[in-house]
Parts: structure tokens; C-alpha cells; sequence
């Protein structure tokens, strides 16, 4: 009998190291700086039965990126935590027949974001499966998907380790279980350590930037695509909000009208008014407000329309969304979509020319990079 009672006693204790090591190690990897790789050890303590206290250090690394203006997100890649049991805690769990352990955790940390109230977030975490030496210490590793927190308010962010609860399930070779059932426990941080993970300032207004534009667009109707090039400036106005937007320069396209008359066109997007959009996450959404001028257009090597007045009856507002990958410091693809209206003032071949030109699914396909 006490022999039993010694061998819970034991297991109990490895339990409470393994899982315990893998909570903290899942909310370490939030606490680095944006687009840095983070190596980093801590300590934490877990009551051992018999045994007394024991300290483990547990192994993080990962990448991971805070946003860069309110309202962005912190993301994690690449994580990996490596934990390593001690000799004594597999002796014990050999002792009742265990051949593998598995388990989960949750780990709990506080976030702080500016001035609003703390927040508490639970992050869960899976040991997987893992096979018991008959003796020796092992390394388990610990994964798990981290919650997407969005920081909406400016001022000084930080995420502070707090509780950890582990549970571990010990089961024989064959799948069976061991007959003790599962074992939860908290264990706590090492005293004199840093408890914050991630600190930092995010900043209340983004800087304004200046982007070189390269890309196509694409007229649905007419069925072609147009070479594009230009610029785009962005002034941050708040934390959320910028004013500016593409400017174009004077775009060329060829084409063939029913598929075999060949015909050409040139193509100018005139901003109708104040333009501007939104930050979003590490990048924004623009909405440019246009009218799309055709100074001229052939059909056969023959002009049919020339002038400034050719152009849409009524302007075009595009939504343009910066792709996944997407930062204001290193730019990257800008993609939408616009609508053309009715042409006016293109002479005797007006109404033929509103035809083939007008009409929604239009596209930009862009690439911005800083200037």
C-alpha cells in the first residue's frame, strides 16, 4: 500500500512538470519584438510529493511580429517548446505500467492594451503523444494554435505571464489506461524573473508613406488588360484613418473589338475628390474615387474618338485591399475591383464605344513598394 501511494505521489509530480513547462512555454513565444526570432529559457516551480520542490527550465523559440498602428493583430510562426522530464518523474510512471503520455494545458496571461482594462486571456495547449524511456530523462514537445488578439488602442502594450493549469493522461503500451486516472495541478513562475513577455509602445498615429505603384488593369467588357504604373502616397490623419491614394500615370491597352477588330485605347484615371481609406491589421484599405478619361481610341489604325471629353459618365469608386504579407514598411500587393460607367462626350461613337467599355468586374492588380 504505500508502495502505491509513493508511485501516485511520483507520477503526480511528472505530470505537473510536463504540463506546466508546456503552458508557459505557449505564452513565451508572444513576448518577442516584431519580425525577430526568439531563443529564450524560463524557470518555474511545481510542489513534488516526497521529492519536495522542483525547478524546470523549459526551451522557446519562435518568430513572431506586432502590429505596427492600433488595430492590428500580434501573430506567432515557427513555435516550438521543448520540454525536458526528469529522471525521477519516468521512473515513476514506468512503475505503474505507463509506455506514453499525452495531455493538455491552459495558460493563462493578462494583456494590456493603452489605457484599457486588463484582459485576461486562456490559451490552450496539446502535449502529444510521447513514448516513456524504461529510465532517463525525455523531452516532450508542446504546440498549439494561438488566439488572434487584436490591440485597438494606442499607448503601451504588454502581456504578463499568470495561472497555469495542466492535465497529463499516462497510458499503457497498448492504449489502456494505467488505472490512475488523470492528474491536474498549477505550478508557479520562478520568483525574480521577468514576468512580462512582450512590451511595447504601438503608436497612436502610423507615419505617413510613399509607395512606387507597378501592376494591370483589367477591362472586363473590352476584354483586355492594361500595363500600369505610378504612385502612392498615404498621410495617416488618426490611428485607423489615411488620406491619399493611387495616382496613375497614362495607360495603353490593345484590344479586338468582336475578337478580330484590332483597336487601341488610352486609358487615364482622373481622382474625383478627396481620397483616403483605413489601416487594417499591417496593412489598409483604399477607396479612390475616379473618372476614367479615353483621350484616344482607334479601331483599324483609325482614330474614332480623341479628346479629354471622351470619358465615364458618372466616377468609379474602387476598394483596394493590401494582400496577406502586406506592411507599410516593406509594402507589397494591393488588389480590387471598380465599376464602369456609361462613356459621354466620345462624338458619333459614343454610345457604340459605352458598349465595349462598360460595366462591373473590372480589376487592379498592383504591387506597392516604398519609395
Amino acid at each position: 500500500m504505500p508502495l502505491r501511494i509513493n508511485v501516485r505521489m511520483l507520477l503526480a509530480a511528472g505530470l505537473i512538470v510536463l504540463l506546466t513547462a508546456g503552458g508557459l512555454l505557449f505564452v513565451a513565444v508572444r513576448g518577442a519584438a516584431a519580425n525577430t526570432p526568439v531563443d529564450k529559457k524560463l524557470s518555474f516551480t511545481c510542489p513534488f510529493p516526497l521529492i519536495g520542490l522542483q525547478k524546470l527550465d523549459v526551451h522557446i523559440k519562435a518568430d513572431f511580429e506586432v502590429p505596427t498602428a492600433p488595430g492590428g493583430t500580434l501573430s506567432t510562426s515557427g513555435l516550438t517548446i521543448t520540454v525536458t522530464v526528469p529522471d525521477k518523474a519516468a521512473r515513476g510512471l514506468n512503475l505503474v505500467g505507463a509506455g506514453t503520455i499525452e495531455g493538455t494545458a491552459a495558460a493563462g496571461v493578462t494583456l494590456v492594451n493603452g489605457d484599457a482594462k486588463p484582459f485576461p486571456v486562456r490559451i490552450p495547449l496539446t502535449v502529444a503523444k510521447t513514448d516513456l524511456p524504461p529510465s532517463g530523462s525525455f523531452s516532450t514537445v508542446a504546440t498549439g494554435s494561438v488566439p488572434t488578439v487584436t490591440l485597438a488602442k494606442p499607448g503601451k502594450t504588454t502581456l504578463t505571464v499568470g495561472d497555469f493549469t495542466t492535465r497529463l493522461t499516462p497510458k499503457k503500451a497498448d492504449g489502456t489506461f494505467t488505472g490512475i486516472g488523470a492528474f491536474t495541478s498549477d505550478c508557479v513562475l520562478d520568483p525574480g524573473q521577468d514576468a512580462v513577455l512582450l512590451s511595447f509602445d504601438l503608436g497612436s498615429t502610423p507615419t505617413g508613406r510613399q509607395y512606387s505603384v507597378a501592376g494591370k488593369t483589367g477591362v472586363k467588357a473590352l476584354g483586355a488588360t492594361a500595363p500600369l504604373t505610378g504612385g502612392f502616397d498615404l498621410s495617416a490623419t488618426s490611428a485607423t484613418v489615411f488620406t491619399g491614394g493611387p495616382v496613375f500615370d497614362k495607360a495603353h491597352t490593345d484590344f479586338r473589338l468582336f475578337g478580330f477588330l484590332p483597336g487601341t485605347a488610352d486609358l487615364e484615371f482622373v481622382a474625383d475628390g478627396p481620397q483616403g481609406g483605413d489601416f487594417a491589421g499591417t496593412g489598409f484599405v483604399a477607396r479612390p474615387r475616379f473618372t476614367t478619361v479615353l483621350p484616344l481610341v482607334t479601331l483599324i489604325g483609325m482614330p474614332v474618338s480623341s479628346g479629354p471629353g471622351c470619358k465615364t459618365s458618372a466616377p468609379s469608386t474602387a476598394e483596394l485591399r493590401t494582400g496577406d504579407g502586406f506592411t507599410l514598411a516593406a509594402g507589397g500587393e494591393l488588389t480590387g475591383t471598380y465599376a464602369l460607367a456609361p462613356l459621354t462626350g466620345c462624338g458619333a461613337f459614343t454610345s457604340a464605344l459605352g458598349t465595349f467599355v462598360q460595366g462591373e468586374g473590372n480589376t487592379f492588380d498592383l504591387v506597392l513598394t516604398p519609395r
